[in-house]
């Protein structure tokens, strides 16, 4: 069956650096999401259709132009484009104006060195506020590089399948997808038994309505968002407030306690000294609002090796 495409261009707020935003995803299961040859590509479940989106830069950081393609073996409806160009402009936040984020820490002289050299990066979020949490759940106490390995084992075992001319792609499972898997099948793609509970809880209170991530959005006071978070079983304030950076936009959030945004810190700020979290809070009230999108800047220049 040849597949149905949808071709389109929309023009994100500058700047917008699509290759250094998605370098992350450069290396990984291609058949999850990908970033190769300045091609962005990931499966998206919009309304009951599934869609390949694959996404370009035909513009440049100053004036981007992306071009989207989106590839289903369904029609893909008005309705399903719309809601893909939604799914893009959530990921990547291309609505956002970094030039704001750039005018209100150019007082800080880290952050002033440092951000005209990552020019147009993007902190890369989530889909849904769920996938944060089953994200920031995998993550706990252990290197992001094997967090990675196990959610996209997640897609692959539990998520919906879109084949495009003999190929098999995985969008990132769905909280009835795992409500609906064994707790031990959960396990098995490298979680402890203990957090393959907690996510498998998570999925199951959202799917019998007692559990809304999509509405906490909603709520404007970071302290209850976060204690709410906290209330779920293996939730600590960690995994609550890196839930909010990456699932809800919130880039006032700090998760402080992560050892890798600590390290960061202390590199740019103490000399390398070790840190603890009071201290590193400390120091991001320098940044504002944008406390939690400040840290990933400084994690993205200490990985490239960016001196100030």
């Amino acid at each position: 069956m040849m597949p149905f495409t949808e071709t389109f261009t929309i023009k994100p707020v500058p700047p917008f650096s699509l290759d250094l935003t998605a370098q992350i995803f450069g290396s990984g299961d291609t058949h999850v999401r990908s970033y190769i040859g300045g091609v962005f590509q990931q499966v998206f479940q919009v309304n009951e259709n599934h869609v390949l989106a694959k996404l370009t830069n035909k513009g440049t950081t100053e004036q981007p132009l992306l071009t989207i393609e989106l590839h289903s073996n369904r029609p893909i409806a008005s309705t399903d484009k719309q809601e893909a160009l939604q799914a893009i402009k959530r990921i990547f936040s291309l609505d956002l104006d970094l030039n704001i984020f750039y005018k209100d820490v150019e007082n800080d002289h880290v952050m002033r060195q440092i951000t005209p050299q990552l020019y147009g990066y993007r902190f890369t979020t989530t889909l849904t506020v769920f996938e944060s949490l089953v994200d920031a759940i995998a993550e706990q106490q252990i290197s992001i590089k094997v967090a990675r390995i196990i959610e996209e084992r997640l897609a692959v075992k539990f998520g919906e399948k879109l084949e495009i001319e003999k190929e098999t792609f995985f969008a990132f499972p769905t909280p009835r997808n795992l409500a609906e898997a064994c707790i031990s099948d959960i396990q098995g793609v490298g979680l402890s038994k203990r957090k393959a509970e907690y996510i498998y809880n998570a999925a199951k209170m959202i799917v019998d309505s007692k559990l809304d991530l999509q509405q906490m959005k909603k709520e404007a006071d970071a302290k209850q968002v976060i204690a709410e978070l906290d209330a779920l079983k293996g939730v600590g304030v960690w995994t609550a407030e890196l839930t909010m950076l990456r699932g809800m936009h919130r880039w006032d959030v700090l998760p402080a306690d992560d050892f890798g945004i600590r390290r960061a810190i202390s590199a740019y700020y103490c000399s390398g000294s070790p840190i603890k979290t009071a201290e590193a809070r400390e120091i991001a009230k320098a940044w504002g609002k944008w406390r939690g999108l400040a840290a990933f800047y400084l994690i993205v220049a200490e990985v490239k090796g960016i001196a100030v």
